[in-house]
């Protein structure tokens, strides 16, 4: 039996990735586990105490509460682009849900402190007090900017999938629509759902260049500018290895971030198939 070789096709790409990824989490362990060129734990009890702890605490609470209400806005919005009888409606929404999605960094910035900033068009509009965006919730409302999209882009295929022979087979049976979404649709959805608010946590976690250009850090402690700050900081010296530790610490984040969201997000295919 001939073994395939197609794979040799990848391999310029495998070696690509090696290199572009390989190299630098190499040199982001070593440095996280070395202090003055020897091993050491020191780095990882620093990043879990005092400020640094409260910047990773800072950053999964906004997350949270992203992951959360992007859900639920999200999937909302899906499921009434999916049953409209608009055409054009439905193609245009998933359409700006693949843009906004990927919309962030310092444009997302600009447009939002131009619009509610301390001189922002909105905020002179109606007379609001200045420092609305420059708060917590001020920080959630711009990270829902892209987190919303993202949802419906998780949500619609999901909902697509629920077959109207099954609200039928419910309805035959004397079920209420209320029973039909409680024991037919949800449980079916729940891992669409599940995976929705996790990837929804990584993204909003793992968010720099936005809340970077706002000057979030001054407002709300978040592990991304810490670790900015570590390492380009002119006044935090000889920060660096903690810095690494700290990006190593996201890393097992994300890491746990994504053995939840993978499995439920293939049990999800899996039924909607």
């Amino acid at each position: 039996m001939r073994r395939s070789t197609g794979w040799l096709g990848a391999l310029p790409l495998l070696a690509f990735y090696a290199f572009v990824f390989g190299v630098p989490a190499v040199a982001l362990v070593a440095g996280a586990f070395t202090s003055q060129g020897r091993p050491t734990l020191e780095n990882f009890r620093l990043s879990l105490q005092g400020g640094n702890l409260t910047s990773i605490a800072g950053s999964i609470q906004v997350s949270a509460v992203v992951a959360v209400l992007g859900a639920v806005l999200g999937t909302f919005l899906a499921y009434a682009v999916v049953t409209s009888r608009s055409a054009g409606l439905r193609s245009a929404v998933l359409t700006a849900s693949g843009v906004l999605a990927n919309f962030g960094g310092v444009p997302l910035a600009f447009f939002w402190v131009a619009t509610l900033g301390n001189s922002g068009v909105v905020t002179g509009l109606f007379g609001l007090p200045p420092g609305v965006l420059f708060t917590f919730w001020g920080l959630v409302i711009v990270y829902l900017y892209f987190s919303v999209p993202l949802m419906v882009l998780v949500m619609a295929p999901a909902l697509d999938g629920l077959k109207p022979q099954w609200r039928e087979a419910a309805a035959n049976n004397g079920a209420t629509t209320w029973h039909y979404w409680r024991y037919v649709a949800l449980p079916v959805l729940t891992p669409a759902l599940l995976g929705g608010v996790v990837l929804l946590f990584g993204a909003a976690f793992a968010a720099y260049a936005t809340a970077a250009a706002m000057g979030a850090g001054t407002v709300v402690p978040l592990v991304t500018l810490k670790i900015a700050n570590a390492l380009t900081s002119d006044v935090l010296i000889g920060q660096e290895n903690v810095a690494l530790a700290l990006s190593l610490d996201m890393i097992v984040v994300a890491g746990l971030v994504m053995a939840v969201y993978l499995p439920l997000q293939r049990r999800s295919t899996r039924w909607l198939q």
